[in-house]
């Protein structure tokens, strides 16, 4: 069901004139108060804007995941962060409108008349969205802000990344115990319409997420937290994601619209990393992917990195200039993935990794327009018929292409299962593996931000934040 974006959006409380003389200090045209619910939606649609899009200023995960590279302008398809601020731009969205919206959203919540139950349900949900953004923090960068990231200091330190997934894992457990019947945004909770067991089911599988992440750092500990999400209930068919629906015209559309469509720019081709891995297996996903193809649906993806003329290429397919497309920040696509993943590692309750393997295949196959037939044809391929002595390349490269539109997950793939990507074409390296810090940090916060970049030698781009084994 497509949410009602603008809803949440015109949300506003504005006070009333009275004949109180006082009341000519007030400007009576601002509003007095924004209500939980604007903030909550506005915190939800930075985070997925940002997620969703392809943008050189903003995300340029696409390229750093080699499914895309540029045409003509090819700086970011070559890594670069600090020429337009990316690295810093991504600070901005996370602390700023994402982190900051959600604890205004729990301040108003907690002020609000409403009953203690659906209080807790909101600020459960809040939770979940806060804990996202840190982790995006997390997996981006390493070590961040993070214990005194929203208190008065303008210099806080930079917490370990470590340390950070630890509390973030004890903030989504103590969450999960009040995601229950509704909470109080109603139409302003443009995922879920207000339904917490639905925000449950997307906390325990975000804290799947995480598990799976770290068990190269801390397998008992990994184990602990992926068998207790799996335990709670995770997501267990696409109806359960945890996706935004865009509107079909502005403000509300969806951002990938704006870059492939609104902005009449031709700056990115399939990249051949992407492009010769789908070819190689015949994928029936290709058609989905991309438009422009060659002989038997094949992809004809650039060299990355390289300046290309965008017409001998493969582009973004059509799907993406949907200004109505959806976008899942956790999908149950991913997740059976994740569960595969576990199963492989032996986790009670995570059940047979070929099943889920292929559940995860199958899904997103039919999620790109693929029939059952195609499915059936693609699982027979020796390459990705699942095998046990190779589940691991197999788990990584069918998560990686999976991930197609959630290209920060298709990014952790490339680091966590170790996916060979192509050297860039002006940089000379392959796809590095961490952001480093935003310029502003070295102005602003210079001795937290230098000892956080000592511990990466030097803030180097291919030092491994620490799950990253």
């Amino acid at each position: 069901m497509k949410k009602l974006l603008f809803a949440a959006a015109a949300a506003l409380a504005i006070t009333s004139c009275t004949s109180d003389l006082s009341d000519l200090n007030v400007n009576g045209k601002a509003p007095e108060s924004v209500p939980s619910g604007a903030l909550f939606a506005n915190a939800v649609m930075g985070y997925y804007d940002f997620d969703a899009v392809q943008n050189v200023n903003l995300n340029n995960l696409r390229l750093w995941s080699q499914h895309w590279t540029q045409t003509t302008y090819v700086d970011e398809s070559n890594f670069q962060l600090n020429e337009r601020d990316v690295n810093g731009n991504t600070f901005v969205r996370m602390y700023v409108t994402v982190i900051r919206d959600c604890e205004e959203a729990r301040t108003a919540v907690m002020n609000g008349p409403e009953s203690a139950a659906k209080k807790a349900a909101s600020v459960a949900a809040i939770e979940v969205m806060e804990v996202m953004a840190y982790q995006y923090l997390v997996d981006l960068f390493g070590d961040v802000p993070y214990s005194e990231a929203l208190s008065e200091t303008n210099v806080p330190k930079y917490d370990a990344g470590s340390a950070v997934y630890a509390d973030l894992l004890a903030r989504l457990d103590a969450a999960r115990g009040d995601l229950s019947g509704s909470n109080t945004f109603g139409s302003s909770d443009i995922i879920y319409g207000g339904d917490a067991a639905a925000w449950k089911k997307a906390a325990n599988s975000l804290m799947l997420r995480m598990a799976v992440r770290m068990i190269g750092y801390d397998a008992a500990a990994a184990k602990s937290w992926g068998e207790k999400a799996i335990a709670g209930g995770v997501f267990m068919s696409s109806a359960d994601d945890m996706r935004l629906y865009y509107s079909s015209a502005p403000p509300h559309t969806h951002p990938m619209w704006e870059t492939l469509v609104q902005s009449g720019r031709t700056d990115y081709v399939a990249s051949a990393t992407l492009g010769d891995v789908l070819n190689g297996l015949a994928d029936p996903r290709r058609a989905g992917f991309f438009k422009n193809l060659g002989g038997s649906d094949s992809v004809t993806g650039a060299p990355h990195g390289y300046q290309v003329n965008y017409y001998d290429y493969s582009q973004p397919g059509s799907a993406l200039e949907d200004p109505t497309w959806s976008h899942a920040a956790i999908s149950y696509v991913e997740v059976e993935f994740l569960m595969a993943h576990a199963a492989v590692a032996g986790w009670s309750g995570a059940g047979d990794a070929a099943t889920h393997y292929e559940a995860g295949v199958r899904a997103s196959i039919e999620e790109w327009g693929g029939s059952s037939a195609d499915a059936d044809a693609y699982m027979m391929h020796p390459l990705v018929a699942f095998s046990s002595t190779t589940a691991a390349i197999q788990i990584g490269v069918q998560k990686w292409i999976a991930m197609y539109s959630n290209a920060f997950e298709a990014y952790a793939a490339v680091r966590m299962y170790d996916l060979p990507m192509q050297t860039a074409a002006l940089a000379g390296t392959v796809t590095p593996t961490r952001y480093s810090y935003p310029l502003d940090e070295y102005s602003l916060n210079t001795t937290n931000v230098q000892a956080a970049a000592a511990k990466y030698g030097g803030d180097d781009t291919f030092a491994k934040v620490f799950w990253d084994m």
